[in-house]
């Protein structure tokens, strides 16, 4: 008797354990009831009729990441190089995911694989080395698309690797090189450029300010020697005025009138024209001497 009730203990135990489910948060499962779909638990406790429901998925609402195996790709100009693809996706039917693909992870790796293929292969080396956002853009349209059916959402795709041939990569490198190389030298004729036309602006600048300064020098010559004449001359008009209000004889007139002519040819070999009154006034010595002796002021007087 002790044993049957052990015996029942273990069988209920066992029912239980069978029966009582809990499905975690971000999880559901799909049960099925002889073979056919019956409905989708969400999180919670639930209870599974023995030997008539089962659990055929669980399947996860988090976001999951699928890192494929690199693949070889041939581009459009025959270099074969291998691509890297992470695909991030999340299931949003459970039902869908169950019955949409016998194996979807291996179908998404294997559609990723063929539509990668395509798209590099319609581009050249360059190309698909330059073009990654668009090759993802254009891949994770493709895949979401493709995988509705099997309650699959791709929310993005990224290509983390690109690997080409080691003969292509040291040409890469070479050119690149070169390229550094090239620009170093064009920088350098730029700046060599931009020096010497600064200099000659500097030159020119220079040459501008000399003129400028010349030229003031010679307009505060002119200026200078028109002041000195026309001083002299104001000079010259004051003595006549005070000879005249002196009333002068013509002797003192004469007097003066020699030494305009004195200072004119001021010890130099010039020719001098004497008019002719100026002439006949000297022709006598006694007269000329008197005057040459007779200060100014005496004849004034």
């Amino acid at each position: 008797m002790f044993i049957l009730i052990i015996a029942i203990i273990v069988v209920i135990g066992f029912i239980l354990f069978y029966t009582i489910r809990i499905v975690p948060q971000t999880e559901e499962y799909v049960i099925e009831f002889l073979g056919k779909y019956k409905t989708t638990w969400s999180a919670g406790i639930h209870f599974l009729i023995p030997f008539f429901e089962r659990v055929v998925c669980k399947a996860t609402s988090k976001e999951q990441c699928a890192d494929f195996e690199p693949q070889s790709v041939i581009t459009k100009d025959n270099v074969s190089i291998y691509v890297d693809t992470v695909v991030y996706f999340k299931i949003f039917d459970s039902k869908l995911f169950a019955y949409g693909a016998a194996n979807p992870l291996f179908a998404l790796e294997n559609l990723a694989a063929t539509t990668l293929r395509n798209l590099i292969g319609d581009m050249t080396l360059d190309e698909a080395l330059t073009s990654r956002d668009t090759i993802n853009i254009k891949l994770k349209e493709i895949l979401d698309e493709a995988t509705d059916p099997w309650g699959i959402n791709v929310s993005r795709v990224e290509l983390k690797n690109i690997d080409p041939p080691a003969e292509i990569k040291n040409a890469m490198e070479k050119q690149m090189k070169a390229e550094r190389e090239k620009r170093e030298k064009i920088l350098q004729a730029e700046a060599f450029q931009e020096s010497e036309i600064k200099k000659a602006d500097g030159e020119a600048k220079a040459m501008v300010k000399r003129a400028e300064a010349k030229r003031d020098a010679d307009i505060a010559i002119a200026q200078g020697k028109a002041k000195a004449i026309e001083m002299t001359y104001e000079a010259e008009a004051k003595g006549l005025e005070k000879l005249k209000d002196a009333q002068a004889n013509s002797t003192v007139v004469q007097l003066k009138s020699f030494e305009a002519l004195q200072k004119l040819a001021d010890g130099k070999a010039t020719k001098i024209i004497v008019p002719t009154s100026v002439a006949e006034s000297t022709t006598k010595q006694s007269i000329f001497a008197e005057m040459l002796k007779t200060p100014i002021e005496e004849d004034v007087k």
